[in-house]
């Protein structure tokens, strides 16, 4: 079974955000890397990409057959995704295991798990 690991930073610091990410000491911001590092080597784990950040994101809707835009996400700026990754395992609990080995997990963010669903 393949899973999107939907990671949502929340208030996790980023190297995007120089300002949060300063505010960790240099052995927490290796642990950060070191853990990505090690979670894309994980067998079975396909390496999504990060997003950018909230506010560089352009919603779109289409209402009545006019296509509408608004900058800026379509949930709230701490709900908002930060960055994917696909893991083909065996269960739901491998998948589970390794959501909470990254780091937005530990660090004020969350990770959605969902199955991929292939037609």
């Amino acid at each position: 079974m393949k899973y999107m690991l939907l990671i949502h930073q929340g208030e996790t610091p980023t190297p995007q955000d120089p300002e949060a990410w300063g505010r960790l000491s240099e052995d927490e911001q290796k642990a950060v890397f070191t853990d990505y590092r090690a979670i894309n080597k994980t067998p079975g784990v396909t390496p999504g990409l990060g997003l950018g950040t909230p506010d560089t994101a352009t919603t779109v809707q289409v209402n009545d057959g006019r296509t509408l835009t608004t900058d800026g996400p379509f949930v709230e700026m701490k709900e908002a995704l930060g960055g994917y990754l696909i893991y083909e395992t065996d269960d739901l609990d491998a998948a589970i295991e390794l959501a909470a080995r990254i780091p937005a997990a530990r660090m004020g963010g969350a990770v959605e798990v969902r199955p991929i669903v292939e037609w």
